[in-house]
């Protein structure tokens, strides 16, 4: 399989079109992959996109085209300031297995360290068995789970906590 070039970087304030784009793709196709429905944010307004982007969003792009997503929210409270919670994560299945959902992580750690962090952490949906071999793989341990983490519909769906210790 040939590669396409990609480029991933993190998108500006002004790029809420690109936002909006990869997420709700994202949510569309892997709706049991994430705590928020589509519904959730389909109707949002430019402003509240604008506002989510005040934490950064990072997008993998194939000849400009936003094909993959990964957040990072730091924790803001002082003796908290260490750690940051990933996000949002989606590749778009063409290009999964290709080493750029790695290359999408690393940048974002990448940025995480410049920043100061310390350690990443995540939940994770348990019946996602790629995603967890995913984060095992590049240096997340599993440090609880909350039962119940997720109700799809009366159905509760346990959620993994993971950890990745950056430096410290």
């Amino acid at each position: 399989m040939v590669v396409e070039r990609v480029s991933i970087r993190r998108i500006a304030a002004d790029e809420i079109d690109v936002f909006r784009s990869i997420r709700l793709e994202a949510l569309r196709c892997e709706p049991a992959s994430f705590a928020s429905r589509f519904e959730d944010w389909q109707f949002l307004l430019d402003e509240e996109w604008r506002r989510r982007l005040n934490d950064p969003v990072f997008v993998a792009f194939s000849k400009c085209e936003p094909i993959g997503i990964m957040g990072l929210v730091r924790f803001r409270p002082h003796k908290m300031a260490h750690r940051a919670t990933l996000l949002m994560v989606y590749l778009r299945e063409c290009f999964r297995s290709t080493g750029l959902a790695k290359d999408l992580l690393d940048a974002v750690i990448d940025f995480a360290r410049g920043e100061g962090v310390l350690q990443l952490e995540l939940a994770v949906n348990a019946e996602n068995p790629a995603a967890l071999r995913f984060y095992r793989r590049h240096g997340f341990i599993e440090v609880g789970r909350i039962p119940c983490g997720l109700l799809d519909g009366d159905r509760g769906i346990e959620d993994v906590i993971m950890v990745r210790r950056l430096r410290g």
